[in-house]
């Protein structure tokens, strides 16, 4: 069964902005510009009948676009930094459709996020970085930011074969209101998936 996660996909236009960050950064395993995303609910694996359930649940979302931009970096890991990340403006609606979807996930049964919701774009897995590069790095990109774009979905993706970092592929396509054809994402390869549960 497929590890699965729900997630905000980056528009082409601001995946590229993200893309002039990599480089620059000992140690840093960067992440491919189809593979961005903002994760809203880890899942995790689940049997087939959880995911149906899952997906049946998600499609009730009734909620409308909103707006975000990318902006600021960042690391986790304070003294032994392990990624970079770029943050992410908070808009409430950003907050109400995760908390929706975290509600939806324990009412199944899954167990609650223990990890604190923060909203970024992991650029890079760390390996052996050190603090000061990490230091470095960050402080000559401190200032990064995108336009603001429009979130017209999210979607349900899966991950197989790695160990963080793609490739990920997107099982289901849930939208929200207003929703617009006219969303470009980075890669003509992702399609939404038919069912593989």
């Amino acid at each position: 069964m497929p590890r699965l996660f729900t997630a905000l996909e980056i528009p082409r236009n601001a995946a590229m902005s993200l893309s002039l960050l990599r480089g620059g950064l000992p140690g840093a395993r960067w992440i491919d510009v189809e593979n961005y995303h903002i994760t809203l609910r880890f899942i995790g694996d689940v049997d087939n009948r959880t995911a149906d359930e899952i997906v049946d649940r998600l499609d009730r979302i009734d909620r409308s676009q909103f707006e975000l931009s990318l902006t600021g970096t960042g690391s986790f890991g304070s003294k032994k930094p392990h990624s970079v990340w770029a943050g992410v403006t908070q808009p409430p609606e950003l907050y109400e459709l995760q908390g929706e979807i975290e509600r939806i996930c324990q009412r199944i049964g899954l167990p609650a996020d223990q990890r604190k919701f923060m909203p970024h774009v992991t650029l890079a897995r760390l390996r052996s970085s050190r603090l000061d590069d990490v230091v470095h790095y960050l402080s000559g990109r401190g200032n990064f930011h995108t336009q603001p774009f429009t979130v017209g979905r999210f979607v349900l993706l899966s991950s197989r074969d790695s160990v963080g970092g793609g490739p990920y592929r997107t099982e289901e396509i849930f939208p929200l209101s207003d929703y617009s054809e006219d969303y470009n994402f980075p890669s003509a390869d992702i399609h939404p998936a038919e069912s593989v549960w």
